[in-house]
């Protein structure tokens, strides 16, 4: 049963068109983290916040640091963490994820990183982030499938989309293969990329 907090986020959002998990990717990323029982967890994009306190909700031993660029997002994300009591295990930071010193997030590492920003530049997130991460850590990438985008051609798709879904389908090529991690993509929600660094 949802909280009826939850349910006036995903209102709000559906209103103001801001991107937030579906509610088949959320439970899933909930269960996946469920097991994990990461103490610590990056997140790359808070928007206003949706996921950030779904994982803190389920997980109350749980400390996060999620990052977000937009002003309108970063500040109404910062009003909802606190309307739910968890501004002792959120930290919010607004900057361009790919522009923010390391020192900032770097004092100790975390045991997941969840990548919810621009589609186009994940491979530049991953790359930035994982370092972060302890061995035996995952990360988890949402939107993976770009609503069916990655499955079509090219010059099927609107000009304006067309480096992100190619950006997006090498990132996910790259990392299936790379030696460094076990990578699975699963079929939920929009996609979700699991990554267990080795």
């Amino acid at each position: 049963m949802k909280d009826s907090f939850i349910i006036e986020m995903e209102e709000y959002a559906e209103k103001h068109h801001v991107p937030i998990m579906d509610s088949g990717a959320i439970e899933t990323l909930l269960g996946l983290l469920s097991i994990q029982k990461p103490d610590r967890i990056l997140e790359i994009g808070s928007a206003i916040g949706y996921s950030a306190i779904r994982m803190a909700l389920t997980l109350p031993d749980t400390f996060i640091t999620t990052i977000e660029r937009d002003q309108d997002r970063y500040s109404k994300a910062v009003d909802y963490i606190k309307s739910a009591g968890l501004t002792d295990r959120i930290q919010i930071i607004e900057a361009d994820a790919l522009l923010l010193e390391n020192e900032i997030i770097a004092d100790e590492p975390y045991n997941a990183l969840f990548i919810d920003a621009a589609k186009g530049q994940y491979k530049r997130f991953f790359e930035k982030y994982t370092p972060f991460v302890s061995p035996g850590g995952v990360i988890y990438c949402d939107n993976m499938f770009l609503h069916g985008m990655v499955l079509r051609e090219d010059k099927e798709l609107p000009r304006r989309k067309r480096t992100m879904v190619r950006n997006l389908k090498s990132f996910t090529r790259w990392v299936l293969s790379h030696p460094d991690y076990n990578t699975s993509l699963l079929p939920l929600g929009d996609g979700i990329l699991i990554a267990i660094k080795k």
